[in-house]
């Protein structure tokens, strides 16, 4: 009878002790943010073209393209609308 007792005390205790264990944070829910950055990390992993990846970065995060392009010059621009002030260079 002894051995019975103690066998179902152990059952029990272990059922008990797994039930009160807290779940893994693993098996929570992503909060928006951080679907939004894991998303963002991997499209740095993607190894897009400098267009696609502002392209895609831009419909991800919710911001206006940026037009990036290459002015008279034959320098990169990154802001068109920030052209000198009719200086020479």
């Amino acid at each position: 009878m002894n051995r019975l007792f103690a066998i179902s005390l152990l059952s029990v205790i272990s059922v008990l002790a797994g039930c009160a264990t807290h779940p893994s944070p693993e098996m929570r829910p992503y909060t928006a943010e951080e679907t939004k950055q894991l998303a963002l990390e991997a499209l740095s992993r993607r190894g897009l073209s400098f267009d696609e990846y502002q392209q895609q970065r831009a419909a991800l995060t919710g911001q206006p393209q940026k037009t990036f392009g290459f002015d008279q010059q034959a320098e990169m621009n990154a802001q068109r609308a920030a052209q000198r002030s009719g200086r020479a260079s």
